[in-house]
């Protein structure tokens, strides 16, 4: 089973999202999380550590992941996906973006 970390900003919409979808698919094990402190789940070291693929929105956001945990994500396969916070959560635009995105990955 492959584990796959997705990150947006604050865990609302765009990561709650791709674990939703995600989640159903029994090939994968996988979690959410955001990189402000004011995210509904923060990122931790044990969160870069289990995963196989981190999955990002946005480039700022795999800065910080290297800013924060700089040892941590250097061996890790980190994608950025390039979707702007425009979507609220299970979006059907956002659902088919992340899937799209996503896909040619696993």
């Amino acid at each position: 089973m492959q584990n796959l970390l997705f990150i947006c900003s604050r865990n609302q919409w765009r990561s709650p999202t791709a674990e939703k979808i995600y989640s159903r698919d029994e090939r994968f094990s996988v979690r959410s999380a955001g990189t402000s402190p004011r995210a509904r789940r923060t990122v931790s070291v044990k969160d870069i550590e289990w995963a196989d693929v981190v999955f990002v929105m946005e480039t700022k956001h795999r800065d910080r992941l290297k800013a924060s945990f700089g040892r941590a994500i250097q061996h890790k396969k980190v994608v950025v996906l390039d979707i702007p916070d425009e979507y609220q959560y299970m979006d059907e635009v956002l659902v088919e973006m992340i899937r799209n995105s996503v896909e040619g990955y696993l």
